[in-house]
């Protein structure tokens, strides 16, 4: 028998109590609608906008930024830079505002606009416990966020939620467990991760060796004349007309959604104007479209002409620096500057044999790509399935 299972069958064998999470937590503020009495106590916490923290970000700081987002990047400023805004503790936090996620920490940190709880006695609650646990619950959480456009959590249905509350024992050891799991399974997301991004690497690498390569015979050209744009016929939906249907709806970085009418029919390449429009690397975001589709007036589309293969566009304009023609507070790659992108245009049977090359090592790239990443979302479905299994318990029947 394992630790846990006897854990639970000398402590708790009747089952486990269930406790609303307002009985057990102390937020970081009052929220609407929830009664005086349920939110005795707040801890409160200075927010940092996106755009303030970025002006105080230093890369080898010491002390975290807890974003809103579910992306892995880590970011950090110091001490010195945080100044009122520098927080410690243990902490559990969700969103305001985006896609709900659940986050956790212990130490000094520094918060973008976050919901943040910690326990209210830890001795009855472990703070750990308490991330698991609303991990699991992540799908329901997600049902209280509402909006039209950014979407906000319905706070005293989270706080409302019932939460289990088994001996400290069996929490401290399901914690322990669930460390070890998720460790485990991190370091292989991890390494399957650091795997697919050096095959990115590798695919970038030789795509631009061999463009440059091609530039043996030939002429720059402006993008311009080099193929038909159609910015001018784009345009975006409304969002009362907008209706679920089968065709692509494109924004600056690929398909926003699936629409019931569409604007063009054929094949194109899509690149970012404003928004999302650059790389980590300084090139344009690109998409291959093909069929019936709609973009809006976020993106430059790009039909194909005599000449050139659109195709070939497709790759060359992937490996152009486009960083200093980014301008404005929001990123845009305006229409002139990209009409007027200078394009190596070498003969046609030169264009037709590097496409050639390059559709098989996209092809081969994006086959490694699905397969690491249907490994990658395995071993997080079977972390998903053994953490919810344990956090499962029979409810303790009330003696009323």
């Amino acid at each position: 028998m394992s630790k846990l299972a006897k854990l639970l069958e000398e402590l708790c064998p009747e089952g486990v109590q269930y406790e609303p999470l307002w009985s057990l937590t102390i937020w970081d503020k009052k929220f609407n609608g929830v009664s005086r009495e349920k939110q005795t106590k707040v801890i409160s916490y200075k927010y940092y906008l996106s755009s303030e923290f970025n002006k105080v970000e230093r890369e080898n700081g010491e002390i975290l930024y807890i974003a809103t987002g579910i992306s892995r990047e880590r970011r950090y400023t110091t001490e010195e830079l945080a100044k009122e805004y520098l927080a410690e503790g243990e902490i559990v936090c969700i969103p305001w505002g985006g896609t709900p996620n659940v986050k956790y920490y212990k130490g000094k940190f520094v918060t973008g606009d976050n919901r943040i709880a910690t326990s209210l006695d830890i001795n009855k609650l472990n703070n750990k416990f308490l991330y698991y646990w609303m991990q699991s619950k992540i799908d329901v959480i997600s049902s209280f966020y509402r909006g039209s456009g950014i979407k906000h959590p319905n706070m005293k249905a989270v706080l409302d939620l019932k939460c289990p509350v088994p001996p400290i024992e069996v929490q401290c050891e399901i914690v322990r467990i669930l460390d070890n799991f998720s460790e485990f399974s991190t370091k292989l997301s991890e390494q399957l991760s650091a795997e697919l991004e050096g095959r990115q690497k590798q695919y970038e690498y030789y795509k631009r060796d061999i463009l440059v390569l091609s530039s043996k015979i030939g002429e720059f050209n402006k993008l311009g004349d080099c193929c038909e744009i159609l910015d001018s016929k784009r345009e975006p939906i409304k969002k009362s007309k907008r209706i679920k249907g089968e065709y692509p709806y494109y924004g600056a970085n690929g398909i926003q959604d699936y629409v019931s009418d569409y604007l063009f029919d054929g094949r194109y390449v899509l690149v970012g104007e404003d928004g999302s429009v650059v790389n980590r690397n300084g090139t344009p975001i690109t998409t291959w479209a093909e069929g019936k589709i709609w973009v809006n007036n976020h993106a430059h589309i790009i039909k194909e002409t005599e000449g050139v293969l659109l195709r070939y566009l497709y790759y060359y304009i992937q490996i152009i620096n486009i960083t200093n023609l980014i301008r404005g507070n929001i990123p845009k790659l305006n229409q002139r500057d990209f009409r007027n992108l200078l394009i190596f245009v070498p003969p046609l049977e030169v264009q037709k044999r590097v496409v050639n090359i390059l559709d098989k090592f996209e092809k081969l790239y994006n086959d490694i790509l699905d397969s690491l990443s249907v490994e990658i979302q395995a071993r997080q479905k079977q972390y998903e399935h053994y953490r919810d299994k344990l956090l499962t318990f029979k409810e303790l029947k009330s003696n009323e």
